[in-house]
């Protein structure tokens, strides 16, 4: 689908041994624009040639890269790696934890990790997602009308691919509908990184204090309202039980899932339509037979990992990993995207195959660390390409795809735009 940036990218060209922790590190030198517009390509070579190697990656400076299939499930379950950033090992505070605490959950290990990760999963059921399927169904309906409207010619990414998750997130979360622009803004402005990275955690960690204290005050039947008994300790029967979140728990939750669950479903819900596009003979196979769309998301999500590896982790101890052994306190980056393109594990990987053995992949990760908003995600996925599929029968891309760009960053794997015709 996506095809390579002009200049390639440069791997060191010394043969290949088995590091160890007395050994100096050599880099394997990246360029960037290769990366961020063909991560799929550097990921193949890294697979035969240096499957863990010490790169200096966009974005996170010095780090280890973890590629194939087998060496990233071993990662992604081992103790040895945890999520507690370096500056924070030696007891000092993150930038993030500067910024308001509110990218706690992602940098917690057991035995918070297993505790918070407890009382979330009671309160961020698959039911849930099963119960907001309908009004998903709704929003979908809606920003299809409008697309219709507005002219053939429009960017799927602006019209449909962002602002359907992130409604839908807010529904979930009981936002209020006069706030929901505010948010879209916010989240969109974080992904422009420089300054925003500390401005928009403080800003969002700021509106999320306040509603939470009005749906301590007024609670619902939406997810927020649900943590805030979760804080509190008094969670009705089968919603939270079982302990209580701290204050910073309970906004880092908030934070969380607005964050976490807008990005990676725009990408899923964009790169996936871009796929099928690509391969219009399994998009008619999934026109002809809507039943294959559980699965068609599988593989979608298999094929486009909207993440290209999952956040830093970083090793308590030396690690041996394949051939390779990583010193303690070393920053590692496991990448999931690049197991998910495994010829060992998934036969002709570099194609859609909606009759495709799925199982095992790892877009939405392994271990105590898998995304809680899976359920949500499949839903959302399921509802917004049926929908388009079934609503434009004619819908074509409008640029050929080697002119297509993808967003220069190193976490996420995602289109700047994607202008299509619609009929």
């Amino acid at each position: 689908m996506r095809q390579a940036a002009e200049n390639p990218v440069r791997l060191c060209e010394r043969p290949i041994r088995v590091l160890t922790v007395t050994d100096p590190i050599e880099l394997v030198s990246l360029d960037e624009d290769s990366y961020y517009q063909d991560p799929a390509g550097l990921f193949a070579r890294l697979r035969e040639s240096r499957p863990v190697a010490p790169v200096w990656m966009p974005g996170y400076g010095r780090a280890w890269l973890i590629t194939r299939y087998e060496d990233v499930r071993a990662a992604l379950t081992d103790p040895r790696l945890a999520s507690k950033p370096r500056w924070e090992q030696g007891g000092g505070q993150s930038p993030a934890d500067a910024a308001g605490g509110v990218h706690a959950l992602l940098n917690i290990d057991p035995p918070d990790h297993t505790r918070l990760r407890r009382l979330l999963q009671k309160a961020f059921t698959p039911r849930r997602a099963v119960q907001l399927r309908p009004r998903a169904e709704e929003i979908a309906a809606g920003l299809l009308d409008e697309m219709a409207a507005g002219g053939d010619v429009i960017d799927l990414l602006d019209s449909y691919a962002r602002p359907f998750p992130i409604t839908v997130i807010c529904e979930l979360l009981g936002i209020p509908v006069a706030d929901r622009g505010w948010i879209w803004v916010k989240v969109t402005d974080y992904g422009k990184a420089g300054e925003e990275l500390q401005r928009v955690p403080r800003e969002l960690g700021a509106y999320f204090t306040g509603l939470i204290a009005a749906k301590r005050a007024e609670p619902g039947s939406d997810l927020l309202s649900a943590l805030v008994h979760a804080h509190d300790g008094a969670g009705p029967e089968g919603v939270v039980q079982g302990g209580a979140l701290t204050g910073t728990e309970l906004l880092s939750a908030a934070y969380h899932l607005v964050m976490a669950g807008f990005d990676t479903t725009v990408n899923l819900i964009a790169s996936g339509m871009l796929a099928l596009l690509a391969q219009p003979g399994e998009m008619a196979r999934l026109r002809e037979d809507p039943s294959l769309l559980p699965a068609a998301v599988e593989e979608l999500a298999r094929f486009t990992s909207p993440v290209n590896h999952v956040t830093a982790r970083f090793t308590t101890e030396d690690l041996p990993i394949g051939d390779v052994v990583i010193p303690a306190g070393e920053q590692v980056l496991v990448a999931t995207g690049s197991a998910n393109r495994d010829p060992a594990q998934f036969a002709g990987p570099d194609r859609v195959d909606l009759g495709r053995d799925t199982s095992g992949h790892v877009a939405f990760g392994h271990g105590i660390h898998y995304c809680l908003g899976a359920p949500l995600a499949r839903m959302e996925a399921e509802v917004a390409l049926g929908a388009l599929l079934g609503r434009f029968r004619a819908i074509s891309l409008v640029v050929p795809l080697e002119e297509l760009r993808w967003r220069p960053v190193s976490l996420m794997n995602g289109l700047e735009s994607l202008p299509v015709r619609l009929a």
